[in-house]
């Protein structure tokens, strides 16, 4: 395993594809996941919360990952959100999770009931003893109400198979610090800071925005390993428009991804209305034909 970057580089948050009725459409599933790597993902997590993960059930978790892994083969990398509120399912989900070919899990502090740091240790470290993969912890404070704080994070990175972060934190002095003292492998969850956290030290990004744009994210990361600093930063800033409005519009980023490729969320979600997802088509388009000028 490459410690430095342990799943890849350019990682997709992938949505959930459900069919008319509300099921879980695996044709579906297989058919975007083939083509997020075609076109530039190193790897794929499943079941997060950009893949509805709070409605959806265990055995459609795992029918998920074993699709998944059917149609990329084995060497992009398939990582498994198992987090939840509760550290004897998070442990199932694990397990359940390898069983079924993950490569990796991704752990979210536990939510809502807001634990103390050492029942916060005390939870990733039991998930991580529990199954035989490679843990990303995931800091989303935001969310959860509950930041994995940096004193706990040095704790959790001796831990032999807790090896990397989605970090959602919004502290990029504190994740700079971590990298360079941990060594964990740090990916932004946010993708305004895909390439400021890269260009830290950052092993990549774990990105919604990926389900609709996934090479033009990868190019950034790709111009920036260039050494070719400036053209990084301009197609970085080319891809904030479309980000913005999906991540930071008062709407879930699953909601404005399948606005863009349609298919069904799952209640208590709901479509965006139209006015929302003419504007993200237009942005999208934007990126599009910019991206196709620079080709041409």
């Amino acid at each position: 395993m490459n410690t430095e970057r342990p799943f890849g580089r350019a990682l997709c948050a992938m949505v959930t594809p459900f069919d008319a009725a509300g099921g879980l459409d695996l044709d579906a599933a297989r058919e975007l996941a083939a083509r997020l790597v075609a076109e530039g993902c190193d790897g794929l997590v499943l079941n997060g919360t950009t893949g509805e993960s709070p409605t959806t059930t265990d055995a459609e978790k795992a029918g998920l990952i074993r699709a998944v892994r059917e149609a990329v083969g084995p060497g992009p990398s398939v990582v498994a959100g198992v987090g939840t509120a509760d550290t004897r399912h998070t442990v199932a989900l694990a397990r359940q999770a390898e069983e079924a070919g993950a490569d990796g899990l991704l752990v979210v502090t536990p939510y809502y009931s807001r634990p103390p740091q050492a029942a916060v240790e005390a939870h990733f470290l039991k998930v991580a003893d529990a199954a035989g993969l490679p843990v990303m912890v995931y800091d989303i404070p935001g969310r959860t109400g509950t930041r994995v704080e940096p004193a706990t994070m040095r704790r959790l990175a001796r831990h032999p198979r807790i090896v990397a972060v989605k970090d959602c934190s919004y502290d990029l002095l504190g994740a700079a610090r971590l990298i360079a003292e941990t060594g964990l492998a740090y990916y932004s969850g946010c993708e305004e800071l895909n390439l400021p956290l890269y260009a830290v030290g950052g092993a990549g990004y774990v990105s919604t925005v990926a389900n609709v744009a996934p090479r033009q994210l990868r190019a950034v990361l790709d111009a920036f390993d260039a050494g070719d600093t400036a053209d990084a930063a301009r197609l970085h800033a080319r891809t904030l428009p479309l980000a913005e409005l999906m991540m930071a519009s008062g709407l879930p980023g699953t909601v404005t991804v399948k606005a863009l490729l349609g298919g069904p969320v799952r209640e208590p979600l709901q479509p965006a209305d139209r006015e929302t997802a003419d504007g993200l088509r237009a942005a999208h388009g934007a990126l599009v034909r910019a991206e196709a000028l620079v080709v041409a």
